[in-house]
């Protein structure tokens, strides 16, 4: 279980996070929602390990990370990907996958080419087979459309095998199809028992998807639920989805 207790975070004389707690459960999908200067983005940056929290615990599976980075955490089972897909666009589909299976075990630079491609070749295919990506599995990641990437992207953070998924608006820039298809794999990752947060500003991405949605408004957690719920709650409406976005979504 992923804890969050009373996260705070500063910048200067800015509280850009002011007292958040919220859990995740393992098998869990949880999306983190809020207008823009609301805080999820720097709540995500906490938990993933890119920002100090001022004050609160953070701890997955009762192991503390306020004062891990993201490589310690990576080893304890958190991995996270960004709104705009990184992925090392000199090698091909394939070996981005490779090298996320092997990097536990510090393959040195100067021989990382000459053995990668012989490298876990079997359980590689496999996670390209799973995010839609085998047909593409020779071709550079440089060459890839947008929507492959933010693919490929998970494919490289579902390689670390981890147990908590951060997903930095994993929708962004994505048509309307390739946002169904992406965020349905997102919603079977969880269904197979891995604990799943991302922050989201599609709502199309959350409702049928989250199990759960946390509303960041000001800073502080202005509402938790399913989306109907939060759909529901008069300050969320007012404050964000605005009427006509909610009567569309429920409808959708």
């Amino acid at each position: 279980m992923l804890q969050v207790q009373q996260l705070v975070k500063h910048f200067g004389g800015i509280r850009a996070v002011d007292g958040v707690s919220f859990e995740v459960s393992a098998g869990e999908c949880v999306a983190l929602i809020g207008p823009n200067g609301a805080g999820k983005s720097t709540t995500f940056a906490c938990i993933a390990g890119q920002y100090d929290p001022t004050a609160g615990q953070i701890a997955w599976r009762g192991q503390a990370l306020n004062k891990l980075g993201p490589a310690a955490r990576l080893r304890h089972g958190v991995a996270r990907t960004f709104q705009v897909a990184q992925v090392f666009e000199a090698l091909s589909v394939l070996q981005n996958v490779q090298l996320s299976m092997q990097v536990q075990i510090g393959l040195k630079a100067i021989s990382t080419f000459k053995i990668l491609d012989s490298q876990s070749r079997e359980a590689a295919f496999a996670l390209l087979a799973q995010t839609g990506l085998q047909a593409l599995a020779s071709h550079d990641a440089l060459s890839l459309p947008y929507g492959a990437k933010k693919r490929l992207e998970l494919a490289v953070a579902l390689a670390a095998r981890p147990q908590l998924l951060l997903l930095d608006e994993p929708a962004a820039g994505l048509a309307e199809a390739e946002r169904v298809s992406l965020m349905q794999l997102v919603k079977s990752l969880a269904g197979q028992g891995m604990a799943v947060l991302y922050t989201e500003h599609n709502m199309d991405a959350v409702a049928g998807v989250a199990d759960r949605v946390l509303v960041l408004i000001e800073g502080r957690l202005a509402a938790q639920g399913s989306f109907e719920e939060i759909a529901r709650d008069s300050t969320v409406r007012r404050l964000y989805l605005g009427e006509g976005l909610v009567q569309g979504a429920a409808h959708a």
